[in-house]
């Protein structure tokens, strides 16, 4: 996912930040309220930045100013909701482009709305519905990161069909062909990344001890 640097046109990158920058502010809040009312939350707060920062970070080839790569977003957005991971998510973000030249400065509105917004309200809201349905926690676990990580996919195909629709077909084609090369890594990846989320989640729940607790310590955000 992570659209490369100077990618996109600059009235696009402007406002896919002026896009994401309230749901990083809520999120900062949100994160800080948890902090407040939880400090025995922040080993899980951690690896769960640290799970989508090592994810993330392993790229494979796909579209042309862009990649393809598992997200990780799904693991914090169901253990402390969808608001935070905006936070943890462009973290990762920012330090992904700093440091390995993964993504950019100019791209990074564009990418955190696709991975550290999309992505885990997709997977909050699969998580809710699969529990609320009587799914276990690890099906819907498993969902949820899928899900999420195909979300994301899907936004930056959108993002990217805005900024250069097809000369002939226009936004929808050119849709249809970026979504298309995605499809080809990202299903897979998708899977992959739902099945290692499940067992982070149960290897979380382990040593904490109780497993359904994992999943509500942020209960404000429920």
């Amino acid at each position: 996912m992570h659209i490369m640097e100077g990618f996109l046109p600059v009235g696009h990158a402007v406002g896919w930040f002026a896009a994401s920058a309230p749901f990083v502010v809520v999120g900062g809040l949100s994160l800080r309220k948890i902090l407040r009312e939880r400090p025995e939350a922040r080993l899980n707060i951690a690896a769960s930045g640290a799970f989508a920062f090592v994810l993330s970070a392993l790229k494979l080839p796909s579209v042309t100013g862009s990649c393809s790569h598992p997200t990780g977003v799904g693991l914090g957005a169901v253990i402390f909701g969808p608001s935070v991971m905006a936070v943890l998510g462009t973290i990762v973000l920012l330090f992904q482009a700093l440091l390995l030249a993964h993504g950019g400065l100019t791209t990074l509105g564009a990418n955190v709305f696709s991975m550290a917004i999309v992505g885990p309200w997709v997977s909050y809201g699969v998580w809710k519905l699969l529990r609320s349905s009587g799914a276990s926690i690890a099906v819907a676990v498993f969902a949820a990161a899928a899900l999420g990580d195909l979300a994301t996919y899907v936004t930056t195909a959108v993002q990217l069909s805005l900024a250069y629709p097809d000369v002939e077909s226009g936004f929808l084609g050119s849709f249809i062909k970026f979504s298309g090369i995605y499809a080809v890594t990202q299903i897979p990846l998708a899977i992959a990344e739902g099945m290692l989320t499940v067992v982070v989640m149960n290897a979380l729940s382990g040593r904490a001890g109780q497993a359904d607790e994992i999943a509500v310590l942020a209960g404000e955000e429920r």
